[in-house]
């Protein structure tokens, strides 16, 4: 390496000094899918960030997602899906794929990338100690030509009730990493599956963490010229889903962050995870990575 090379890096690590004091001590919330998690090279860049982030004092707590895999498992079983405002309807036959695919596969696999960096993270589910207890989530829809409103069972499909946010503060005091799949306990012992991002927001909500941070396949939020739009407060986000600049897939996701930051969440952010170390551009950096919506 030349000199030039290394005092690069030694600058960098004094401009990311003020941000780690900042940030010591306190929960970060990453719920981790999309792209990032099956490529190889990104998912091992974000096991090192990390474990940074714990070994500077933080207290990451990943939820990750898993529907692309899931959809195979299903597809490779036989087991029809079909959808509902982009939820996957839930039967008894599809819960128990979608548990032994998230809490299974996909969760031990991160933990032991996380683990083979030099981390100490653990796998966990929302059915562990009653991390996250469910309630069943409904959705309506109106008949075009009665104009009746119709309650959809979406089976298995649950939304966070209540969070053991005592047992994640556990944590918070030793070097294990918690890796939560969003996997939820109804109050009848049922099995819920949960969206990764609302599992991710209810967590965040209820340990008021620091950060809430979404890792997607896009850049951030975007205006109406396809710009990125690099910090907004929670009004300006509301407003730019009720005039139609924030569309589809991207709505829950706002959603989600405006109702974290209700929750007393500092701020929350949705980076491009498609990013190398999108994470610690985030929070070690004055511009940031993506777009942070904040009180």
């Amino acid at each position: 390496m030349t000199d030039q090379s290394l005092l690069r890096k030694a600058r960098t690590l004094t401009e990311a000094l003020p941000y780690m004091r900042r940030h010591a001590g306190k929960s970060f919330v990453i719920k981790y899918g999309g792209h990032a998690m099956v490529d190889d090279d990104l998912a091992e860049n974000f096991a090192r960030d990390i474990v940074l982030m714990k070994q500077v004092g933080m207290n990451p707590i990943v939820v990750h997602g898993g529907g692309p895999q899931i959809g195979k498992m299903l597809d490779r079983l036989k087991i029809e899906s079909s959808f509902v405002d982009g939820l996957r309807v839930t039967d008894q036959a599809t819960i128990e794929v979608v548990e032994m695919v998230l809490s299974g596969n996909i969760n031990k696999s991160i933990v032991g990338s996380i683990n083979k960096i030099g981390g100490k993270a653990v796998g966990l589910s929302g059915k562990d100690s009653n991390l996250v207890i469910a309630e069943p989530l409904h959705r309506s829809r109106k008949d075009t030509d009665s104009h009746i409103e119709q309650i959809l069972d979406l089976g298995f499909v649950g939304y966070p009730k209540k969070v053991n946010a005592e047992f994640l503060r556990t944590f918070e005091k030793t070097d294990v990493i918690p890796v939560i799949a969003p996997i939820g306990l109804g109050e009848n012992g049922e099995t819920f599956n949960i969206n990764a991002d609302t599992m991710a927001g209810a967590i965040a909500g209820a340990l008021k963490a620091e950060r809430l941070l979404l890792l997607t396949d896009v850049v951030g939020v975007l205006d109406k010229s396809k710009t990125l739009i690099a910090d907004m407060n929670e009004e300006e986000a509301t407003a730019l889903i009720e005039n139609g600049t924030v569309i589809g897939g991207m709505i829950p996701k706002v959603e989600t962050c405006i109702r974290a930051i209700h929750d007393a969440v500092g701020a929350s952010v949705i980076i491009d995870g498609r990013v190398e170390h999108a994470l610690l551009l985030e929070l070690f950096t004055e511009h940031g990575a993506g777009t942070l919506i904040q009180k």
